[in-house]
């Protein structure tokens, strides 16, 4: 009889069946995230409201902050120096991304067909990423230092003049993308050489079965098969990338008079050089508004690549 009626309680559904109520349910996967989300509100979300606060209110050092409304956002909006700043970002950061996704891109079909010495070559090709920031400038300094470096002497051989990264600003600029690509270019390498690993082989046997050649192949289905890949790699690339900070004021401190600064490098001088945090958190919001906007164009490019009628016809 007590075996009946466990076995009727469980098909029910009841305490002793595996059949538990909904609402247990619910309630247990809110127990268990909660952790996780009083984790994202800490770090997140409290922080991001105290620092849109910060930027209606004009504050420094042993200053009590008092509310100027949008003031601060119409001193950034106004100042020459962040439009500088900003077409500095927006040139330094649409060189190393598209750059970067194209030297990954060639450098991850290359390791997809196969080359010798694999492993070493794989080991050389994420060598930059185990490398510091701190000491990859250095390192770069050194390169294209303007009397004793090697690529210096490099540029001499071939009848070309020093690269003068102290003194103007776009060769500055050029050479702070050269190591933001030279120390990101495995993050890139990665996405894509994994992408193109996933490929089904099977679609390159019928297509060299109806005699189609390599550059074919690329054309109609390696690159059609790989934009979902490219396209998220280039949405964390432009993320990243717009917070650029490191290279450019370890190597050149946002000289010559400011005209190699980008965004992230004048946030911190209105903050930390002129005290200004009202300025410095609005420029902080302004950042996050555009960063989320080049977010939202590769984030639709993505979900039509991923989930258009197209691509699941195809699949």
């Amino acid at each position: 009889m007590t075996a009946m009626t466990a076995m009727t309680g469980s098909r029910r559904g009841g305490p002793s069946g595996r059949g538990a109520s909904p609402l247990l349910g619910t309630r247990g996967a809110v127990l268990m995230l909660m952790p996780t989300w009083l984790l994202i509100v800490a770090l997140l979300v409290l922080p991001a409201c105290y620092v849109f606060w910060l930027s209606l209110h004009q504050s420094s050092f042993g200053q009590s902050a008092t509310y100027v409304g949008a003031a601060n956002y119409a001193a950034v909006l106004s100042d020459r120096y962040f439009w500088r700043a900003l077409l500095n970002t927006l040139i330094v950061v649409a060189v190393v991304v598209h750059v970067e996704m194209l030297i990954g891109l060639m450098i991850a079909l290359l390791f997809a067909d196969g080359v010798p010495w694999k492993p070493v070559l794989m080991a050389v090709m994420l060598a930059p990423y185990a490398v510091s920031e701190v000491g990859a400038v250095v390192i770069w300094r050194y390169l294209v230092d303007p009397e004793i470096g090697s690529l210096t002497k490099l540029l001499a051989a071939f009848g070309l003049g020093p690269i003068e990264w102290g003194v103007n600003p776009w060769h500055g600029l050029g050479v702070i993308a050269l190591i933001s690509i030279w120390l990101h270019l495995p993050f890139t390498f990665v996405i894509l050489y994994a992408a193109r690993l996933a490929l089904p082989g099977e679609v390159y046997e019928a297509a060299r079965v109806d005699g189609a050649t390599p550059w074919q192949q690329l054309r109609r289905i390696t690159l059609p098969l790989l934009k979902p890949a490219i396209a998220v790699a280039m949405l964390f690339r432009y993320i990243f990338a717009f917070r650029l900070f490191s290279e450019v004021w370890l190597m050149t401190q946002g000289g010559p008079a400011r005209s190699t600064e980008v965004v992230a490098l004048y946030l911190y001088v209105e903050a930390f050089r002129y005290n200004r945090f009202g300025v410095a958190t609005a420029t902080g919001w302004i950042m996050v508004l555009v960063s989320a906007l080049v977010a939202l164009v590769y984030l639709r490019r993505v979900y039509r690549e991923m989930f258009s009628p197209r691509s699941e016809e195809t699949g």
